[in-house]
């Protein structure tokens, strides 16, 4: 049965230092703290104020439509939404940083999110989580925050070397994520995204798999070239999207590679050769836009373990963080913090 609640754990921005004035550091001593509720405050104080709204991917639209699951999927695992018939889904769409105005062109709203709820029987539900970059900065959360406390450290006014400079040094897998390129997507729908963490697949058969969500759009990748990018307005994919959709239908195919023996299934910096085989689970078709998305975004946190039979959890120790992150930045949501 799912459960819900949400949170930023799965993606940050390193470049918000460039284009948004940090404070050099915290502004009270947070190591009494839980690692999960310093890894909140960190992300707020980098985003600046802003009660009462997400404290990452702030800025977000929601889509309605429905998952038909391939002839394979029942195969790969015995998950209800991944059997014969089809699943309404509801999905939002979002850019990163807690800023809820962040302009979509702007580097610091990379990478784009995706979340997918997929509307079992019963009322339950499962959630996907994942961002346009098939990698995660840190291994653990300790190391998650140490990139964020770095982050926050390093303001404009900071000598250097800057404490973000000298994490990087230290810290090979953040500093390939933070270099990865930020290329604008013509639309959210052209946009393919990735599962950073791995999940335990098992069949009606008993049959045991890992994998890593991929979601990628039917017609292929597009992305805006670097004028189209310059001549964008701030919400160009917010604008796009309605457009779109009134004209035709939206498609992803959802997929998932598997892992082989010795493919690191605990370690989300981790990223398996493109070798490995892709099974597909099925279509992800968006048909339309919520007209009560932001009422349903509101008072909806999704959440990446919000699991159902036949999908576990792996021993990930960035996906086993979220859900107590989640229950913090949510409840200070609900509160207007």
């Amino acid at each position: 049965m799912a459960t819900s609640s949400n949170f930023f754990i799965h993606t940050f921005l390193i470049s918000s230092l460039t284009f948004f004035p940090l404070s050099p550091s915290l502004a009270d001593d947070d190591t009494d703290k839980p690692v999960v509720e310093q890894l909140v405050d960190t992300l707020s104080t980098i985003a600046g104020p802003h009660p009462g709204i997400r404290k990452n991917h702030a800025k977000g639209i929601v889509v309605l439509g429905e998952f038909t699951p391939s002839a394979e999927a029942s195969s790969v695992s015995s998950a209800e939404h991944l059997q014969s018939a089809s699943t309404p889904v509801t999905i939002r769409f979002s850019n990163t940083t807690g800023i809820p105005d962040i302009a979509d062109t702007n580097p610091s709203s990379f990478p784009k999110g995706i979340a997918i709820r997929f509307q079992l029987a019963d009322n339950s539900y499962t959630d996907i989580v994942s961002i346009s970059v098939n990698r995660f900065p840190a291994a653990t959360p300790e190391d998650f925050l140490g990139l964020l406390n770095a982050v926050a450290a390093s303001g404009p006014d900071t000598p250097a070397p800057k404490p973000i400079t000298q994490f990087l040094a230290s810290h090979p897998a953040a500093k390939t994520f933070v270099e990865i390129e930020k290329p604008a997507p013509v639309s959210f729908a052209t946009q393919p995204f990735y599962g950073v963490n791995a999940f335990k697949f098992t069949n009606k058969e008993g049959e045991v798999n890992y994998g890593r969500y991929q979601i990628i759009p039917v017609n292929g990748p597009e992305y805006l070239t670097d004028e189209q990018r310059a001549a964008a307005g701030n919400n160009y994919l917010f604008e796009e999207l309605p457009k779109r959709l009134k004209q035709s239908k939206a498609e992803f195919i959802l997929a998932l590679q598997l892992a082989e023996k010795g493919d690191e299934v605990n370690d989300p910096t981790m990223v398996w050769p493109e070798t490995r085989q892709l099974v597909k689970l099925g279509t992800l078709t968006i048909e339309s836009i919520d007209p009560n998305g932001e009422q349903f975004a509101k008072q909806t946190m999704f959440n990446p373990l919000a699991l159902t039979d036949g999908i576990e959890a792996s021993k990930d120790p960035i996906l086993l963080a979220r859900p107590s992150a989640y229950a913090i930045s949510y409840g200070r949501r609900l509160s207007g913090q």
